[in-house]
């Protein structure tokens, strides 16, 4: 510790010595002046600096989700047994081979499409008209959209003999079909329905939804036709020209809300198909 009293007169020498004076003092006083002339006042001790820890953050779990409940349906409609279904089509059939009821669709088909599969199909599938592939062969969708429908049925988990398959138009046309020919050729559209009561039909394309629900309908939402569920989809030729393969992805969503309606088992890879990778 320093002495204040030194501290003064260390002071005032330093004063004398500026002003040339010669400063006078006694042995003594000269040696304790000596010994004190380098000491500096102590610098106080540090305060301990205190160091507090945060309190622990607790995180709150995550809710869970609550699980998605499957759209509730009323029941589908029971349907007749199998038995004469197949004897009740080939009798409609022979009229339908005849028809001479549109003189374009008579002079540009080469033979009348009627329709094929199994009689007591729980889906069926209705299309626009036949083309050129089917009018060489006799059987709908068996060009590039037959493939294309082949592919989705073997998706969905099915056998294309499982399913029943026809057209409106049971010509080929030689454009897109006329409103007259669509109407002349519904009647028999009609009668193939009641007699294979499917449980669900599929219209794939703006003539198949008109012709069954009379009326436009947006793609993917269920309709009605005379109690038998009808989910109005796209039209397949128009998805065979479109390069995109993700195009194929609303149309494939509404075949995985027919699987969930019949209540069939869907997978994760199923629930994936035609989705950008």
């Amino acid at each position: 510790m320093s002495d204040p009293a030194l501290d003064i007169v260390h002071q005032a020498v330093q004063a004398l010595q500026l002003r040339g004076d010669t400063a006078r003092a006694s042995a003594s006083t000269l040696a304790r002046l000596a010994a004190t002339a380098g000491t500096k006042p102590a610098a106080p001790a540090p305060k301990p600096v205190e160091i507090r820890r945060p309190a622990p953050v607790e995180i709150p779990k995550p809710t869970p989700e609550p699980p998605r409940n499957a759209p509730t349906y009323a029941p589908l409609p029971a349907r007749p047994s199998g038995t004469g279904k197949a004897a009740q089509l080939a009798a409609l059939s022979g009229p339908v081979l005849a028809c001479a009821k549109c003189p374009n669709l008579v002079a540009s088909r080469s033979q009348v499409i009627f329709g094929v599969g199994n009689p007591d199909a729980e889906i069926m599938f209705v299309g626009e008209a036949p083309g050129a592939d089917e009018d060489m062969v006799g059987e709908p969708f068996v060009g590039k959209a037959g493939q294309l429908l082949t592919k989705i049925i073997e998706t969905m988990g099915l056998r294309r003999a499982d399913t029943y398959r026809a057209t409106v138009v049971k010509c080929r046309p030689l454009e897109k079909p006329t409103p007259g020919e669509v109407a002349a050729c519904t009647p028999y559209l009609i009668q193939q329905v009641k007699i294979i009561q499917p449980r669900i039909i599929v219209a794939l394309g703006g003539a198949a939804v008109a012709s069954l629900l009379g009326e436009r309908a947006p793609r993917g939402q269920w309709r009605e036709f005379q109690g038998i569920p009808v989910m109005p989809t796209l039209l397949l030729d128009d998805l065979i020209r479109d390069p995109d393969p993700y195009a194929k992805r609303p149309l494939w969503e509404d075949m995985l809300a027919i699987l969930e309606r019949l209540g069939k088992p869907i997978t994760e890879k199923q629930r994936g198909f035609f989705l950008a990778k």
